[in-house]
């Protein structure tokens, strides 16, 4: 489907983004297609809610983001309001989200426009809580410190679609990456009763709970010595941030299988972060529940991604020292052939030559 709206998301901060933007803006005139600059790290005074980005760029079906994978997501948060595609340009130094090098950004274009892309979902998390969100006094001003205004709080969904009836509030929030739980004081932990499906898994003295998507999976809770999933898999995973417990392992829970978190009463503050972004403040007795969301995020990808190539180039992967005197092996597994045997057929493997 051609382009019918564009909203742009460029990192102000590089030079090379910033002339890419020029290039991406010329493209737009070109073929008659609305641009509209998205601000997502808003002015001096306030940012907004993906809601209120996406309604103030026209609701664009295409979010392109200029810049890293921090670029990508603010540029996600806008895009999976209105099920809008997103393509990212990558200027950054890791990688795993944007898709196209910086130089190739018009061919890019011209092969979206033209209905020659791929499209990738990738599961997003929501959350309800026992109540409303909110920030202490005197937060916003410290999170401006070096950063720049805060994103709001998450506001509740509309009464029309979520009635409520005693399971919380449900928050009008999409989160690509994670959401996490953590302490707000250095020298007060979270202490937290982790349910897992419905059940009790364990009461937790940590840092930080982490439940992250399988994209999520390479970012902080991968830091966290959680483990890398493929972006193809739909899954929660959840990972305590140093547990003073013995029990410190991830825990992998399916789709329909939701992780809450209940503060305890001698618990400290805790900290709600939506990818990376302070939102708001649970105290104790209060709670909240993690699952995905209705609307998966639409990537678009010139064509089959490489995943695990990308994996070991992105975080530089070292063989062994005792496998250095070896032959160094193929770089695909099995070799090519030009017939696949039948058992093969459906499995992702390199193309046969």
């Amino acid at each position: 489907m051609p382009v019918q709206r564009l909203g742009l998301v460029v990192h102000g901060g590089r030079a090379d983004a910033v002339a890419a933007a020029d290039a991406v803006r010329a493209w737009c005139a070109d073929h008659a297609v609305p641009c509209h600059d998205i601000d997502v790290w808003g002015g001096p005074e306030s940012r907004h809610s993906g809601r209120q980005e996406a309604e103030a760029a026209g609701h664009p079906d295409l979010v392109l983001t200029l810049g890293g994978d921090g670029t990508f997501l603010r540029g996600a948060r806008v895009a999976v309001r209105d099920g809008a595609r997103v393509l990212g340009v990558d200027f950054g130094h890791v990688g795993f989200l944007t898709e196209v090098p910086g130089d190739q950004v018009r061919a890019a274009l011209d092969a979206v426009h033209r209905d020659e892309t791929q499209e990738e979902q990738r599961m997003t998390l929501t959350l309800r809580t026992s109540r409303a969100l909110s920030m202490p006094r005197g937060m916003a001003g410290l999170l401006r410190l070096g950063r720049g205004p805060a994103l709001p709080v998450p506001s509740p969904m509309p009464p029309e679609e979520d009635p409520g009836d005693g399971w919380g509030v449900a928050l009008d929030v999409a989160a690509i990456n994670d959401v996490v739980l953590e302490k707000l004081v250095r020298d007060r932990q979270v202490a937290i009763a982790v349910y897992v499906s419905g059940r009790l898994l364990a009461s937790y003295s940590a840092d930080a709970a982490i439940v992250a998507t399988a994209t999520g999976s390479t970012a902080y809770s991968f830091a966290a010595g959680g483990p890398i999933l493929s972006p193809r898999v739909n899954a929660l995973v959840f990972t305590p941030v140093a547990p003073h417990m013995a029990f410190d392992r991830t825990v992998v829970a399916g789709p329909d299988e939701p992780v809450a978190a209940r503060v305890l009463p001698h618990s400290g503050p805790v900290a709600v972060s939506i990818d990376g972004q302070l939102r708001g403040v649970l105290e104790p007795g209060d709670w909240a529940g993690v699952y995905p969301a209705r609307t998966p995020l639409r990537v678009v990808r010139l064509g089959p991604t490489d995943f695990y190539g990308r994996l070991r180039d992105r975080f530089s992967l070292s063989d062994a020292p005792a496998t250095r005197n070896e032959a160094a092996p193929p770089e695909t597994f099995p070799a090519p052939g030009p017939d696949r045997p039948d058992d093969l057929r459906g499995l992702r493997l390199p193309p046969s030559e």
